[in-house]
């Protein structure tokens, strides 16, 4: 780290329990917590200092837009800094930041003086029933939900609609069972609303931004605000505790695109919590919420405790290297590794849910474990949606409803579910240190454009429009969709 970039963030380091001994030749800080090294980089990689993508410990991207041979998707280079965590699973500093290549500038203010601000990630919902076809639009329209072969990407949009148009019928029946539309906005907002208050009480004032990814407040919109209130210094807390391309992943390459094309965006210092299902707050007050849900039942002990994470599709994993299947597999253990330490050794499992279209995700698949519990003599089972930071279609609706019904039609007598985390307060004050532990780390994201090999190639994009015109023909006249469409439009 150079000279300039260490006087820049001396006066942060300072605010956050950090001192100049915290720097040192191999870019490694001291946690103000623990005051253990935690190593940001490990091996060079063309001038940077990285880990591979295949690390455990954590996963984060960078913005190094020309790094394409290093990439899942939209340029996301696969390189992590080291998280350390002690043998029982306590991070010492489980910050998954993701500080961005090249040297840190000056902040635009071109002050002393910082303005911090937090972005918070998240999905979106409709809320309300017409807005569901146009959420279930930009949901499918995403490359990063549907990841087309390069021929076909120019249908993306169109298959987007077929997609949202046969779907809107039963995704409205199941939001207006939840009372017609979407808690996930509100919940989000109270939570931005703790985080704030969670960090004004440790001295760090900021400004929390929520930007959903498929319905308002859009990305796009959190991100104008952002530069009207002249931000300096960003972290970007995404709330998914493990990392997906389908997720994480998705809206990174968004501010990705905003933040390059922008001349005010591309020098503001940022930091990204890629990850966060490893620490140490996020561990405790899971478990906590276990330990107080597994007491409803009349004997605890026997209750199987069944953890239903959101699914993907096997290809991500196995075809682009998402990590989300390993972290959701130590995350559940470093969960049981805490209640167990509590005395609670209750069995579990843990099973996929929301798998939609033909293709395999990831098992074993929650709807079908249930029945399989309930066929071996399960008695009494505690639901635990545990990728899940916030109620809403997914836990109100398909667990609360849909697997309940089929839990008790398959024999478990006695059901229960933790809630989700929401606005607790143990959770909201461990993301306000995450935050924290992230910003000195933040720099400026690189303004290089990245173009596909065949861009400008018109040979391959006659290919692309003359196969591609095939298959929209077939789409087309297939019966399914012309009766789709006909009762959409009359």
């Amino acid at each position: 780290m150079d000279a300039a970039t260490t006087s820049r963030l001396l006066p942060l380091m300072k605010l956050y329990g950090y001192d100049r001994s915290c720097l040192n030749h191999n870019s490694s800080m001291l946690c103000p917590r623990t005051r253990h090294a935690m190593p940001i980089c490990c091996h060079s990689l063309d001038g940077q200092q990285s880990l591979d993508i295949f690390s455990r410990k954590g996963f984060v991207s960078s913005f190094d837009s020309n790094d394409k041979k290093n990439s899942i998707h939209g340029g996301l280079s696969l390189h992590v800094p080291v998280q350390r965590r002690n043998p029982v699973g306590k991070m010492f500093c489980s910050v998954g930041v993701c500080p961005y290549p090249g040297n840190a500038i000056e902040s635009p203010s071109h002050t002393s003086e910082e303005k911090i601000g937090v972005l918070l990630l998240n999905l979106g919902g409709p809320e309300t029933l017409h807005d569901v076809q146009p959420f279930l639009f930009n949901l499918f329209a995403d490359p990063d939900i549907i990841r087309l072969p390069r021929l076909f990407q120019f249908l993306q949009q169109p298959l987007a609609q077929l997609i949202s148009v046969l779907r809107a019928p039963k995704s409205k029946e199941g939001y207006a069972s939840i009372g017609g539309g979407s808690p996930l906005r509100k919940i989000t907002d109270e939570q931005a609303s703790a985080l704030k208050m969670a960090l004004e009480a440790k001295d760090v004032p900021a400004n929390v931004y929520v930007a959903m990814r498929y319905w308002h407040p859009f990305t796009e919109e959190a991100v104008k605000q952002i530069k009207r209130d002249k931000v300096t210094r960003l972290v970007v807390l995404p709330l998914y505790p493990q990392y997906s391309i389908s997720t994480t992943g998705s809206s990174i390459r968004v501010l990705q695109s905003i933040f390059r094309e922008d001349a005010y965006l591309s020098r503001l210092p940022v930091s990204i919590i890629q990850s966060w299902y490893q620490r140490e707050g996020y561990i405790q007050s899971m478990a906590d919420l276990i330990e107080e849900e597994l007491q409803m039942f009349s004997k605890p002990q026997e209750a199987m405790i069944f953890f239903s994470a959101h699914g993907v599709p096997v290809s991500y994993v196995e075809d682009a290297g998402d990590p989300y299947k390993a972290q959701m597999e130590e995350c559940i253990h470093l969960i049981m590794q805490e209640l167990k330490a509590r005395g609670i050794n209750n069995n579990h499992t843990l099973a996929y849910q929301s798998r939609v279209g033909p293709v395999q995700w990831l098992k074993p698949y929650t709807d079908e474990v249930l029945v399989e519990l309930g066929q071996k003599g399960v008695k009494s089972l505690l639901a635990v949606p545990v990728s899940f930071v916030s109620e809403h279609i997914e836990t109100l609706e398909e667990i609360d409803m849909e697997y309940k019904h089929l839990a008790l039609e398959s024999g478990i007598a006695n059901w229960g579910r933790v809630p989700a985390l929401n606005c607790t307060s143990s959770f909201i004050t461990d993301l306000a240190n995450a935050v924290i532990e992230a910003l000195p780390s933040a720099t400026a994201m690189s303004t290089s454009n990245t173009s596909e090999d065949d861009d400008h190639d018109p040979f391959g994009y006659a290919i692309k429009l003359f196969f591609g015109s095939i298959l929209a023909f077939v789409l087309l006249l297939s019966p399914k969709m012309i009766l789709a469409f006909r009762n959409h439009i009359f």
